[in-house]
């Protein structure tokens, strides 16, 4: 895709349905600490990334903690969105959650109804499955590669393309 948010991108998509489908981009760090933009929060070393331009000033995030967190929405077993972000800042301040338990992005990826469909029978996407674990990490810039090259075929072959080929 050729587009400035998604050139190279791998997007979760948390939720996708009739009415529309929403997800976060887990290949686009920022180099913003969360400490830097909430101001409760005494911890660092919480990364955000960039998760879409949907609503890209406001925060979310994804993490593994369950129903420890009241309000969170089961994504997939073992992974949820959201939840009461006072429980979440208060985990944080008492050093009980780890980086890898939780995940922040500012904005979202989204689509109308019947967009993505759009977007997939015109090949602009290609669809390959994540274990929790990657979605989790906010280290692995290589991710867009891993995951076709673990795919096969024509898509390990174009995960070796050059960004730009004309530079090649």
């Amino acid at each position: 895709m050729e587009d400035e948010y998604f050139r190279r991108s791998v997007v979760y998509l948390c939720e996708h349905n009739e009415e529309g489908s929403f997800g976060f981009v887990l290949n686009n760090d920022l180099e913003l600490d969360l400490s830097e933009v909430v101001e409760d929060i005494n911890i660092e070393g919480f990364k955000l990334g960039f998760g879409g331009p949907v609503n890209s000033n406001n925060l979310y995030y994804l993490h593994t903690l369950g129903k420890e967190i009241e309000e969170s929405y089961e994504v997939v077993p073992g992974l949820y969105s959201g939840g009461k972000f006072d429980q979440i800042t208060a985990l944080i301040n008492e050093n009980t959650v780890r980086q890898s338990d939780i995940r922040f992005f500012l904005g979202y990826s989204g689509w109308d109804a019947g967009q993505l469909k759009g977007e997939m029978e015109k090949n602009a996407w290609i669809v390959a499955n994540a274990e929790i674990s990657e979605v989790m990490s906010t280290s692995d810039k290589s991710l867009w590669k891993k995951l076709l090259k673990r795919m096969g075929g024509k898509f390990k072959m174009i995960s070796n393309f050059p960004e730009d080929p004309t530079l090649n």
